[in-house]
């Protein structure tokens, strides 16, 4: 029984370093990305589409994204998500595509983004420490009940703290490997 409420406490840290991997995938590292589009919405005849939905998305070269429409009057609609986006790059429009060049990044915005990325990372720790949390006090709840003994009790204890310090371990990995992913040139 104590194995299948562990599941969905499990699930729920998995869904949040899955969180926070998409955050780190929407951080542009200097190099074209389509997952840097992710997050974008478009306004598609009066409802927010993801531009993968009414857009080819491809990548000439390893500083480019070219998004070619399927319809053509979504054109205009594509350039004003992306100029209204956080994205920081100007789309030049040639009444076919849209072409988005990512300019090298400096060193300073390289650092602006670390600092980004770590906030996504302890957002997520945040996020997995509350998961054990209320886990934690729904066993507390069980065990006043007498539905669980005081040794199982110590078992869920130890068990849920292992799954938070590998949660917490697997996000810091995911951040380090962005980090160097930002910081190399």
């Amino acid at each position: 029984m104590l194995k299948d409420e562990y599941k969905v406490y499990e699930e729920k840290m998995r869904k949040s370093i899955d969180s926070v991997a998409a955050d780190f995938a929407s951080v542009r590292a200097g190099r074209a990305n389509a997952g840097v589009l992710d997050r974008i919405m478009v306004d598609y005849y009066g409802s927010p589409t993801p531009i993968q939905q009414i857009a080819a998305i491809s990548s000439p070269d390893p500083r480019a994204l070219v998004i070619s429409p399927w319809d053509s009057k979504a054109l205009k609609s594509i350039e004003k998500a992306i100029q209204n986006s956080d994205l920081g790059i100007n789309p030049q429009n040639d009444g076919r595509c849209i072409r988005l060049t990512f300019p090298q990044l400096t060193e300073e915005r390289r650092k602006e983004l670390v600092k980004q990325i770590r906030k996504y990372a302890e957002a997520g720790k945040v996020a997995v420490r509350n998961i054990r949390r209320d886990a934690m006090d729904n066993f507390k709840k069980q065990e006043k009940k007498s539905e669980i003994t005081e040794d199982e009790m110590k078992q869920v204890e130890k068990d849920l703290q292992k799954l938070t310090d590998d949660s917490c371990k697997k996000l810091d990995e995911l951040l380090a490997k962005k980090e160097k992913e930002l910081m190399a040139v």
